[in-house]
């Protein structure tokens, strides 16, 4: 290779936007699939094989799994969502963000995510069938639209974005109704925000994640994988009402950023119960005393105990009336009291496995900090 082509070699790696491919990838260390559609290969390393995935032909890759002792590249036309995951050593699953994403970029030509209905309800036709209605569109003519199943996709560029032809013959096709990924904006409370504003709402800079000046702090990207804390930018890795950063002042800590909210629906957040499943916070029952015994205090007053977990800084976590919820990711449902000498405690919530009669209180409790620790 000749001094020219080296330096253009150069010159395009070094080029801004030029990301690593792995990027574009969510990885779960200690993780494999079960899955049929496979293919084992050689290959030295990870990006060795994520090249391998995105040469892959004989079917869609959505994943891979690289086994570091062996040097085993398994590429997989599956992924955590469509098949089981077991714990397995020395094994890092990378799985494609596109086919886990269930929100659309801008008109959503690239939406590769599994809604199969039309806005107004009506069961999508598989885009292979003939039947109720010819399609234009189908995976033998746009082999690379991702038109799989009857999930929502946008061959065409269509302004209006997703659509599917419908299973109803008096309506030939219709669209979807995709929420917007958090790139530009925020759903929720922004736990799944991956833009790229990187100043706090008083314009300070934001430190890098991986740096440990001026702030020390123990959101360690490595630690996180799932949280996308990557360069200097905003992200919501803790329950906080927003994202937000440690900043590069030494004497303020961390702060809020401020990112504008998404204008279509949030994702569906999965079912909710009336009883305990995990940490509870699916729970959207009304059990509303602590394990003590005290009365909770509703969410959206401030008195005996001011606090920013409010419906307006939570909308999507279910912060009715006075009853325990699980906002920020505690072990537990709880809530703030009306004892003004006790700040908050936790809720004692019938697990979903037992077939116990709920018990709404019992014992004991905790103290919400305001600083935000390592």
């Amino acid at each position: 290779m000749g001094r020219q082509e080296l330096l253009l070699l150069l010159l395009l790696f070094l080029r801004p936007g030029h990301g690593d491919p792995l990027d574009s990838y969510v990885n779960t260390q200690g993780a494999s699939l079960i899955t049929f559609t496979r293919k084992q290969l050689p290959a030295a390393s990870i990006a060795e094989c994520a090249a391998k995935c995105e040469e892959e032909t004989t079917f869609t890759c959505r994943s891979f799994q690289y086994h570091s002792k062996e040097q085993h590249c398994v590429v997989m036309g599956d992924n955590s969502k469509s098949a089981p995951v077991l714990r397995m050593r020395d094994v890092v699953l990378y799985e494609k963000r596109i086919y886990l994403s269930e929100c659309k970029t801008g008109n959503g030509r690239r939406y590769r995510g599994t809604v199969s209905q039309t806005r107004n309800g009506v069961a999508c036709q598989k885009w292979r069938d003939r039947s109720p209605h010819v399609p234009k569109y189908s995976p033998t003519s746009h082999p690379l639209e991702g038109l799989e199943e009857n999930y929502c996709r946008n061959p065409d560029n269509d302004a209006e974005g997703p659509w599917c032809y419908t299973t109803d013959p008096a309506t030939r096709f219709d669209y979807c109704t995709i929420p917007e990924c958090e790139e530009e904006c925020m759903h929720c409370s922004g736990e799944n925000y991956e833009g790229t504003i990187s100043r706090t709402k008083s314009g300070l800079e934001c430190q890098a994640w991986d740096s440990q000046t001026p702030h020390a702090h123990g959101y360690i990207p490595a630690k996180f994988p799932s949280k996308n804390l990557k360069m200097n930018y905003c992200r919501n890795p803790d329950g906080e009402p927003s994202p937000w950063c440690f900043t590069t002042n030494p004497n303020k800590r961390w702060e809020l950023c401020d990112i504008p909210r998404c204008t279509t629906p949030p994702p569906s957040t999965g079912p909710t119960y009336q009883c305990l499943k995990g940490r509870g916070e699916s729970y959207v029952g009304k059990v509303a005393v602590t394990l003590s015994g005290h009365t909770c205090q509703r969410w959206s007053e401030q008195t005996p105990h001011k606090h920013n977990r409010t419906p307006e800084n939570f909308p999507c976590k279910n912060l009715e009336e006075n009853y325990c919820r699980n906002p920020d990711g505690e072990s537990a449902p709880w809530c703030f009291t009306t004892n003004s000498e006790v700040r908050w405690e936790h809720c004692k919530i019938p697990s979903c496995d037992s077939s116990q009669v709920p018990p709404e209180q019992a014992e004991a409790t905790g103290s919400r900090g305001a600083e935000r620790g390592g």
